[in-house]
């Protein structure tokens, strides 16, 4: 499978989902989608950036947009977490690294001097249509959900 291109289709895909759910991307044509990609449940950064993400949800809603996050955490680690943190939208588990493969987010990074794969950082805007608009790599947390809430606005 190759991976997802700015301004054409995202393939469809299906993923298991926090509260039950299997997420087909073809189910949700006529919304915004936004994926965040992030490393791990419970750490500070994917925290904030849920949390963030979480503040803003009501103007996600507005403009007709679902926002899922994704890691490699299993589904009991992400209902504590989005449990935890009141997160009114679903976590993805990705521990096959299935979406991880199709949006290219698998890089080599380096942790106090060991160099590992992990998911890095980042966001793709897909629009009514199933059409990536915009993506995200290497993100900052700080303001994120709002850069992206702007990017939406813009569609």
């Amino acid at each position: 499978m190759s991976s997802v291109e700015l301004n054409k289709p995202v393939p469809d895909f299906e993923a298991a989902a926090t509260g039950d759910q299997q997420v087909r991307l073809a189910d949700l044509r006529g919304k915004n989608v936004v994926i965040y990609f992030y490393p791990k449940d419970n750490t500070p950064g994917c925290t904030t950036e849920g949390q963030e993400f979480r503040d803003r949800m009501k103007d996600f809603v507005e403009l007709d947009t679902e926002i899922f996050g994704v890691s490699r955490d299993g589904l009991k680690a992400h209902e504590n977490f989005r449990a935890k943190h009141e997160f009114p939208f679903h976590l993805i588990s990705d521990k096959d690294e299935d979406l991880c493969k199709l949006f290219d987010v698998i890089k080599l990074k380096k942790l106090y001097g060991k160099e590992h794969l992990g998911i890095e950082r980042s966001t793709f805007l897909i629009d009514k249509e199933g059409v990536l608009r915009k993506e995200w790599r290497g993100v900052k947390v700080k303001g994120h959900a709002n850069e992206v809430l702007e990017a939406v606005k813009a569609l």
